[in-house]
């Protein structure tokens, strides 16, 4: 989904992604040039924000750092909450958005409502963006992209999958949620998101997903990508459970000024440019 305006006409290089949740936001600069992310960083809120508060830490953001001061070719923003879901091409309707999300997703008469296409999977991402944020964004640059990061995080698992003949578990960390996508000879089987405080609602979802597409935890392959480690409670207590679990990668093609400390991290971020 983009959003087109010629505010923006100063020669640059350089190209900017950030990602929003309400529980904190990273964002990282290409310089499209050289192939190097020449910048990149993140902050997790301690509370969790309302939109109008996260509204008032981003405008903080761009007020306080410098990078995010000078032009841009290009701007990406990735909306990160739970207010989505993925609807099969053949059964979509522009017209009745409100209808796929209503079932799943508290939204209010007055949400502006989307959607992303799903170009692997022939299906459409409907999501509710913070509007606020985009307007902001675009005040302050004009053009910009934005997307659902679910929608980059399927599409780029279905990319890596496309030629495998095996099923794969992939596990999506953030601080206060995970997702579970499940790709079985290159086809999306399942996407869900969840909600988790221990260790204990992480893996009952885990195992209960197994367990309900018949997926057995002495074979099936389970990937981590996001903000876990080994030393994580969550990726311990999948270890005990579950015989193979293993790390995802980026597969980066850029360079990095500072190469982050974990090839699964910050995986919608960069995989978004």
């Amino acid at each position: 989904m983009a959003v087109t305006n010629s505010n923006n006409n100063e020669l640059t290089n350089l190209e900017l992604s950030i990602q929003i949740s309400l529980s904190g936001h990273s964002f990282c600069v290409l310089d499209t040039n050289t192939k190097t992310i020449v910048t990149l960083k993140s902050e997790s809120f301690s509370v969790k924000k309302t939109p109008s508060e996260l509204l008032d830490a981003i405008k903080h953001l761009f007020n306080t750092e410098t990078v995010l001061k000078q032009p841009f070719k290009a701007i990406n923003v990735i909306h990160v909450n739970d207010w989505s879901t993925v609807v099969p091409k053949p059964l979509f309707n522009e017209d009745t958005l409100a209808d796929y999300l209503k079932f799943n997703t508290k939204i209010l008469k007055t949400d502006f409502i989307t959607f992303d296409d799903i170009h692997p999977n022939d299906s459409v991402n409907v999501y509710v963006p913070f509007t606020n944020i985009n307007n902001f964004i675009f005040d302050q640059f004009g053009s910009f992209t934005y997307n659902h990061f679910s929608t980059i995080l399927i599409e780029q698992l279905l990319t890596f999958e496309k030629h495998s003949n095996t099923p794969k578990v992939y596990v999506h960390v953030s601080d206060t949620n995970f997702e579970i996508i499940v790709i079985n000879k290159g086809k999306l089987t399942l996407y869900n998101t969840f909600e988790h405080q221990t260790k204990e609602d992480f893996i009952y979802y885990l195992l209960f997903t197994l367990e309900q597409l018949q997926l057995n935890p002495e074979t099936i392959e389970v990937l981590f990508l996001g903000e876990v480690t080994k030393e994580s409670p969550l990726f311990e207590i999948a270890y005990k459970y579950i015989r193979h679990v293993s790390f995802g990668n980026r597969m980066d093609t850029y360079a990095f000024a500072e190469k982050p400390t974990h090839n699964h991290s910050n995986f919608t971020l960069l995989k978004s440019l």
